[in-house]
């Protein structure tokens, strides 16, 4: 009796001890909810804002326009002054910090649903979190702050259903005027295009809470292994209380739960039978369809994504979206790096230059940049090689998609490289100094720059994006002493 109870004991001793270091996840866990949350609300907040200004200001151009051509049209249509309609929503909103306790009305987002069950697990369970460094007071201020997001984004949702509803009658009612003057249907236009692009905007914010950071990814992983976790997941997950799953506990949001769907294990009995007439080979035959209709759904959905479709409701504008208008600033931005050899001549050295720029893409075809490079010189040949600091440069850049991976690139250049006067130099003038005319050497010197680039996409992750470039240099017959007219670069955009 004695030896099993100490057999007992051991073993609870040592399911406590496994359990606790499971548990033991840093503090970080609950400072990357903080901070992420926190941040996606502040823009979620100003951004919604932003959009409701400009949609107030072309509903109030549109109301001016359609006043001209029929103004009690215009009074029915714009009952009051838009801009108050739209400050009261934007008012609501950011007033709006209720918080959601159950489940979610708008899009199923995974990683939200994930990220808010696992804090409310640790809420209900603090003597869990004993052994590590967080407190039941910062578990239940972190889900605080993931409800209040919620309700942000949900709130969001039902503002992007008004604004769709309110460009749908205002569509509806401006189509009984087939002959609109052209200014009219421009400022619908615009209204159509901020509506769609707050749509885009919010689907964007979406898209970062699918995006853990390495912290929360170890979090969840550890609490994964929990089995008391797992069962809580099963009950109080928005997925338990949307699909009704098994071990939900009956505690389920009729209004969320997805009717007509059967078990797994149900799906598959009914399978067997269907197809266990056609032979030993039946499971390959369902295995090879499944992988088709994959494969098709697949390419559908890429192209549902290539017009803004890709989550939530598809919404086809009447113009061609800018993918890079709804990302923020930092995401606009693609680095890159290129090398460019000239070969020695009269006046300088063999030169290498080694540049870094950055570029900003005002379109998914159209991108801005500024540059700097440095000038290494190896010398004049293999046999008087010699490393040396030729001079630096300065670099703007436009280049703008043609068709396919070809791009027409311009840019305008500054180079300064010194230039060590001797006999040669000035014998080869004819006695005259080569400079700026001032009795100083040339160092800076301009060049101005057209033609083409090529991306070649290959295999390796570091050098996906290899550029090459043919450039011309117009403004090279002016420079004296003259450098070379075209340049060859190769470039990697990260």
């Amino acid at each position: 009796m004695s030896s099993c109870l100490i057999t007992a004991n051991a073993n609870a001793q040592s399911d406590t001890s496994k359990f606790e270091r499971i548990i033991n996840f840093p503090h970080s866990f609950l400072g990357s909810i903080n901070k992420r949350t926190a941040n996606l609300e502040d823009k979620l907040t100003i951004n919604t804002e932003k959009y409701l200004r400009r949609m107030a200001k072309q509903e109030n151009r549109l109301k001016r326009k359609l006043s001209k051509v029929d103004s009690n049209a215009a009074k029915n249509l714009f009952p009051g002054d838009p801009a108050d309609r739209y400050e009261a929503l934007a008012q609501k909103f950011k007033a709006d910090t209720a918080l959601v306790k159950r489940g979610f009305t708008g899009e199923y987002l995974p990683y939200l649903d994930s990220m808010k069950t696992s804090l409310a697990f640790l809420e209900k369970n603090p003597q869990l979190t004993n052994s590590s460094k967080i407190l039941p007071s910062d578990v239940k201020k972190s889900l605080s702050q993931v409800q209040q997001l919620q309700a942000k984004i949900e709130s969001a949702d039902k503002l992007k259903q008004y604004v769709q509803q309110r460009k749908a009658q205002l569509k509806a009612s401006l189509s009984n005027y087939p002959g609109l003057p052209g200014k009219v249907t421009a400022a619908y236009k615009n209204y159509s295009k901020e509506c769609f692009y707050y749509t885009q905007q919010l689907k964007e914010y979406k898209t970062i809470l699918l995006d853990p950071d390495q912290a929360m990814q170890k979090a969840f992983t550890v609490l994964n292994k929990v089995p008391a976790f797992s069962r809580f997941m099963q009950k109080n997950s928005m997925l338990a209380s949307m699909f009704n799953l098994p071990g939900s506990g009956g505690e389920v949001d009729p209004t969320l739960v997805v009717t007509g769907l059967q078990p797994r294990s149900q799906v598959m009995d009914q399978v067997q039978t269907q197809m266990g007439t056609t032979g030993p080979n039946a499971g390959a035959m369902v295995q090879q369809n499944v992988q088709s209709a994959q494969g098709q759904i697949n390419a559908l959905r890429d192209k549902l994504n290539s017009v803004g479709g890709g989550k939530g409701d598809l919404e086809m504008p009447d113009f061609k979206p800018n993918a890079q208008k709804t990302k923020s600033f930092l995401k606009r931005l693609e680095y890159g790096t290129n090398i460019q050899s000239a070969q020695a001549n009269t006046f300088f050295p063999t030169t290498t230059d080694l540049a870094l720029s950055v570029g900003y893409k005002i379109s998914d075809k159209n991108i801005i940049g500024v540059g700097a490079s440095y000038k290494v010189g190896w010398g004049k040949d293999v046999r008087h090689i010699a490393i040396t600091q030729q001079g630096m440069g300065l670099r703007s850049f436009l280049d703008v998609k043609l068709k396919g991976s070809f791009y027409a690139s311009g840019g305008l250049e500054y180079n300064y490289q010194p230039i060590a006067l001797s006999d040669t130099l000035t014998s080869s003038t004819g006695g005259g100094m080569i400079g700026n005319g001032k009795g100083e050497p040339a160092a800076w010197t301009k060049s101005g720059l057209i033609g083409l680039t090529k991306i070649v996409s290959l295999k390796s992750k570091t050098f996906k994006k290899t550029r090459l470039q043919l450039l011309w240099d117009f403004l090279s017959y002016q420079q004296r002493p003259q450098t070379a007219a075209f340049k060859f670069r190769v470039g990697y955009s990260f």
